[in-house]
């Protein structure tokens, strides 16, 4: 679970991204500060993983939180939400290391695309230990690709998926036709042939045709697991 700390001072700004951090999954909120000051004293006593952090508070703004947070040790990512939307706090929440920038007021399908991109990179760079030029700029542009901010496609089951990914999953770097699948999981052809195409179309799977001894082409599906998680996006 990557922990997190809400630095914001209105109250009600606190309890609606308390209830979107809930609907992304994979965060736990650690504690909520109102001020710097009480930021800095959290950061003292709980292990923070990423600070979602307002610029105008009393006192010491956020800003100038991010750019002390910068001179400590602290190995913390910070995702800006504030009202603030001019050009030069931007630049500077870029410039002092900020990974996203929300502005309010936005939609949660927003505030979604900033965290699920925030732990999808995470758990990517945790699980390597030198990356790709092609890796590197997937993490880098993943936000601009379009197909990652599509809402969920019709005709399909978020269950369903669920369910068909984590059987390929447990297949592998094996192969496996649409036959296969559907056997394994008792769900008509039809239907895993739709989840299957789905996968294709947003590069996760990449199909192969093999004609076999009789020379009738089946399409054989594989893992891209440079693309992998990205289907956590649809999860």
């Amino acid at each position: 679970m990557i922990k997190v700390l809400i630095v914001e001072d209105d109250p009600m700004v606190v309890k609606f991204n308390t209830y979107y951090l809930e609907q992304v999954g994979g965060f736990k909120l650690k504690a909520v500060a109102a001020s710097a000051d009480a930021a800095f004293e959290v950061l003292e006593k709980e292990p923070i993983d990423l600070i979602l952090l307002d610029i105008y508070m009393p006192g010491i703004n956020g800003l100038e939180l991010l750019s002390r947070l910068r001179k400590t040790d602290k190995n913390i990512d910070v995702i800006i939400v504030s009202a603030a939307k001019d050009s030069i706090s931007i630049k500077k929440a870029l410039q002092y290391g900020a990974v996203d920038y929300l502005i309010k007021p936005f939609e949660f399908e927003r505030f979604n695309s900033a965290l699920t991109s925030f732990k999808h990179r995470e758990k990517f760079m945790n699980s390597q230990e030198n990356l790709s030029q092609e890796e590197l700029d997937k993490l880098l542009l993943y936000q601009e690709q379009p197909d990652s901010l599509k809402t969920f496609p019709k005709g399909l089951d978020r269950n369903t998926l669920n369910t068909v990914w984590n059987k390929i999953l447990e297949i592998n770097d094996a192969s496996f036709s649409t036959d296969e699948l559907a056997s394994l999981l008792v769900i008509s052809r039809v239907s895993i042939r739709k989840y299957l195409n789905f996968l294709e179309e947003i590069k996760i799977l990449k199909k192969d045709i093999d004609y076999g001894s009789l020379g009738r082409p089946i399409y054989r599906y594989k893992i891209l697991k440079s693309n992998a998680n990205f289907i956590n996006n649809y999860l």
